[in-house]
């Protein structure tokens, strides 16, 4: 399926300027000129499509009072399904990577396995990470705590 002009303008509209608003859909369709129920059911359609894999705020973890990491794991590969599996069953994680980092320095080869953590404090962070650094398969574990952020903000442009 091809994306319409009106579908365009619609992601576009919605990636980076949707409403604050009790029925923010009801003001995208208004400045489009369609029916609120037009954008609904063509969001679904995109969505089931998979032109669309999630709709969410994002937010300021830090403002709001939790501590977030990147996490860089070596895996015994024959463990690397379980290990993953593992990691993702704890809430604050957010994104995990089977990934092999060629020619970095003191990397090359060694951390196969890379997740952003986020939770509500330094505590519960070494709590879970103590908890994956044992499990079978976990060689070595390194907690990437962000020293300075340059924060990108990505728009695809339709």
């Amino acid at each position: 399926m091809n994306l319409t002009d009106f579908d365009k303008a619609l992601l576009n509209k919605i990636q980076t300027d949707l409403p604050i608003a009790s029925h923010p859909f009801a003001l995208v369709a208004k400045e489009l000129g369609v029916e609120e129920d037009t954008v609904l059911n063509r969001l679904q359609e995109l969505k089931a499509e998979g032109y669309i894999r999630k709709m969410g705020a994002f937010f300021n973890s830090e403002e709001l009072g939790y501590v977030g990491t990147l996490v860089a794991v070596k895996v015994n590969p024959d463990f690397i399904g379980a290990v993953a599996g593992k990691i993702n069953t704890y809430d604050g994680v957010t994104h995990n990577y089977e990934r092999y980092v060629e020619g970095v320095s003191g990397l090359a080869g060694q951390f196969n396995l890379w997740f952003t953590l986020i939770v509500d404090n330094e505590a519960i962070r070494t709590k879970i990470l103590d908890e994956i650094r044992a499990l079978p398969g976990v060689e070595q574990l390194e907690n990437l705590p962000a020293i300075q952020k340059y924060k990108v903000s990505v728009r695809f442009s339709l």
